[in-house]
């Protein structure tokens, strides 16, 4: 039942680093366009559009942590190290083929095409490839495959018996 709980948050993990860090990355990198193009620069205190979006990273990187620290399965870090090192794989091979997996349709909701961009650009950047090395590390600790042993008893040494005479 453990494994197929860290399963089920493998997926879950799966789909929060790379659409939800996809989609929060574009509105964190619009303040570097507009600041670069010679624009005002974007103030995230008054721009809740680029407040939510730190919010969202900042939700992505503290569920990355608590699936790469905490005592769950290690297929909740094993499904999205092998899918953003997969990606990666396929990046380096063929680029247009592996952008192309990002959903970019103009025809889709506007949210999921930002998703995409943010996608094609993290995985562009090498962040999907650090993210996937860094969650597969946990893979590799025998500890975390095995479950939680509970002891019966306690271990209590009985008293020795002086030998010999006084």
């Amino acid at each position: 039942m453990r494994h197929f709980l860290g399963l089920l948050l493998g997926i879950v993990m799966t789909a929060v680093l790379t659409a939800g860090a996809g989609w929060a990355s574009q509105d964190v990198m619009r303040g570097l366009v507009s600041t670069a193009g010679g624009a005002a620069a974007v103030d995230p205190v008054r721009d809740t559009k680029a407040l939510v979006a730190i919010g969202a990273m900042v939700v992505a990187g503290l569920l990355l942590g608590l699936v790469v620290a905490g005592r769950v399965s290690p297929l909740a870090t094993f499904i999205p190290s092998m899918v953003m090192l997969a990606w990666t794989v396929i990046y380096v091979l063929d680029v247009t083929r592996a952008l192309g997996l990002a959903p970019t349709d103009p025809t889709m909701d506007p949210n999921i095409v930002q998703a995409g961009k943010g996608m094609q650009d993290l995985l562009a950047k090498g962040v999907f490839a650090m993210l996937g090395l860094a969650l597969f590390i946990p893979v590799l600790m025998p500890s975390r495959w095995a479950g939680r042993h509970d002891a019966e008893e306690p271990y209590e040494e009985e008293p020795v018996e002086p030998a010999g005479y006084y």
